[in-house]
Order: C-alpha cells, then sequence, then structure tokens
C-alpha cells in the first residue's frame, strides 16, 4: 500500500506515529492501527493528486464518501476520521502544513453498541465448572485445569485487559497482599484489588506448579509461562479454553470471551452499588466516558424491570 505514497507523506506519517510513542504513550497495536488507517487516507489522497499537506476539505469529504460507498461499519469509519482529524492536527500545530482541513469535518452518528455481559448466574456456574474441573483433573491436565481457573477467577476479581492478564508477571501477586499493581496502556500504572476466592486460586495454581517441579514455570518470571515467543500465555490461547470451558459448563461458547468477562465485573460492581470513578480507575480507563457505557447497560436493566412489572406499563392496564 505504502508503494502509492509519497516519501513526503511516508515521512509525515512517521512523524506523528513517533509523537504518538513518546508524548502520548500510544500503545503498539494503536500505532499499527493508526499506521494502516492513514497509509489507506493516504493512498486515496494520492488517487486525487493530493497529499498530507495539501488536501482541502472537501477532498476529506470524498474520502469518507469513498468509506461508506464500500460498506465499512459506522464504527470503522469514526476510527478513521478520528486518524485524519489527528494527523492534520499535528502538522498543522508542528506548522508542517499551512492549516488544519479536517478541523470542521463531523464524524457519523451512531448510537454506541453495548457491551455483552454475563449474568451473575452464568459467572458462577463457569467458575463452579473451573473448580470442578481442577478437582477431576490429574497429572498435566490438573495443572492446566488449575491454571484456568486461576486465569478465570482473577479476571472477574480484577476486570483486567486479557493482555494485562496473561502476561502478568509473579512478582505483582504477593501472598498477603490485597491490591495488585497493573501497568496498562500508555505505560499508566493503576492499583487493583484482588479478593479472596481469586488470591486462593493462585495460591493454588502456584503451589501445584511448584510439587510438580514444571521447569518452564520455575525459570520463567511470568505468572502464566509458555514457550512461545512472548514467553507467556497467549491471549488466543486463553481465549480459546475459556470457550471451550464455557461449552463444557453447558453455555453458549460463542458468548463467553475474556472481554465479556471484564464487562460483567463492571456492570456487576456498578449493579452492586460501586462507585462510577473507583470502577474507571480499575479498568484503566483514562476517560470516564468509556466507564459510563456500563450505566447505559444498567438504564436497559431498569427499563425492562419497569416494563415488565410496573402496573401501568402492561398492555390493557390505564391510570
Amino acid at each position: 500500500m505504502s508503494d502509492f505514497l509519497s516519501p513526503k507523506d511516508l515521512r509525515l506519517i512517521d512523524a506523528f506515529l513517533e509523537m504518538m510513542s513518546a508524548e502520548r504513550g500510544a500503545a503498539k497495536n494503536t500505532l499499527e492501527a493508526y499506521g494502516r488507517d492513514l497509509k489507506d487516507y493516504g493512498e486515496f489522497l494520492a488517487s486525487q493528486s493530493a497529499g498530507f499537506d495539501r488536501v482541502s476539505s472537501d477532498q476529506i469529504r470524498s474520502y469518507i464518501a469513498s468509506l461508506n460507498a464500500q460498506g465499512f461499519a459506522t464504527t470503522t469509519v469514526q476510527r478513521r476520521i478520528s486518524a485524519v482529524r489527528q494527523i492534520h492536527q499535528f502538522l498543522f500545530a508542528e506548522n508542517l502544513s499551512r492549516e488544519n482541513p479536517a478541523d470542521i469535518i463531523e464524524s457519523p452518528k451512531s448510537a454506541r453498541a453495548l457491551p455483552k455481559v454475563m449474568s451473575h448466574e452464568d459467572v458462577d456456574v463457569l467458575l463452579e465448572s473451573a473448580r470442578q474441573r481442577v478437582l477431576q483433573s490429574k497429572g498435566k491436565k490438573r495443572l492446566e485445569a488449575a491454571r484456568m481457573r486461576c486465569l478465570l477467577e482473577l479476571l472477574y476479581a480484577t476486570g483486567l485487559r486479557v493482555s494485562e492478564l496473561v502476561s502478568l508477571p509473579r512478582a505483582v501477586l504477593r501472598q498477603d497482599s490485597q491490591l495488585i499493581v497493573i501497568k496498562g496502556k500508555g505505560g499508566r500504572e493503576r492499583l487493583v484489588p484482588i479478593g479472596d476466592a481469586a488470591r486462593r486460586a493462585v495460591s493454588e495454581y502456584l503451589d501445584l506448579a511448584k510439587v510438580r517441579g514444571e521447569r518452564l514455570f520455575l525459570e520463567s518470571s511470568f505468572m502464566f509461562p509458555s514457550r512461545g515467543k512472548a514467553g507467556h500465555l497467549t491471549r488466543q490461547h486463553f481465549a480459546l479454553g475459556l470457550k471451550q470451558l464455557a461449552i463444557d459448563a453447558g453455555l453458549d461458547g460463542e458468548k463467553v470471551s475474556p472481554h465479556v468477562l471484564r464487562h460483567a465485573f463492571a456492570s456487576h460492581l456498578l449493579s452492586g452499588g460501586a462507585d462510577l470513578r473507583a470502577v474507571q480507575q480499575m479498568l484503566g480507563h483514562a476517560d470516564i466516558s468509556t466507564t459510563q457505557i456500563y450505566t447505559h447497560v444498567l438504564d436497559e436493566r431498569l427499563r425492562a424491570v419497569v416494563e415488565n412489572h410496573h402496573p401501568l406499563s402492561k398492555s390493557g392496564k390505564t391510570s
């Protein structure tokens, strides 16, 4: 794709990505996504005989129209518009362009998708299934079952991102600690409380690994070591194992994932009366508006309660 871009436009993309990394602490995946989106945008500009420092607002609108014509989802279009806005803001601020042509561009509006959330009952079923698997397994299978239970208990107890969970250093989980320090997006650190059930699962998993004398475990600094390139369990491996556990527990495997359990952690806390700011801190959200999506889940539940149980909401009832 980059073969269609001028060396100058490639340098401008690189300068923007370097700023995002150095000044905003953008994660590697975020930088890669920005790079792909901006190269696609740059290719469109090249087809219009334009470039990042010589483009009009109308040409940007034409780019957005081309995205819509290709059938991209609204969320994808919004993400790409965000990338376009940010690079033009950067170029203008750095005097690399005379104006900011994206300043007056509006994003397409769409309803924000509500996160999928498991019920308390389904989470309990999943946790119990994980515990029973440990009791019923032997040898290496028992250690694998204990690891899955540990991952599951930790995830539901802390709401960690799956990337944070699978790469946990063993040192953060000390035996008597009520809190763990998590290094999240952009290198930001946060404190997350860990409950008794999760601590017991961690202790039992560690004890079992030591008893078995697992060399891989003993030589690694990770809580969930692996022989793979990363040195720890991958997100994909955990997600597949979790899906199979859900199926074995009689749940719909397509509706259970690490991210769904993170949503369950947040929504169950809020439904129990937790403070929104506290949940924001534990989830590691930089902006509270990201956390507020979970209040919409509660709004939907409250609306359902009123519609199902309030006498005036039932058909045939009048005041």
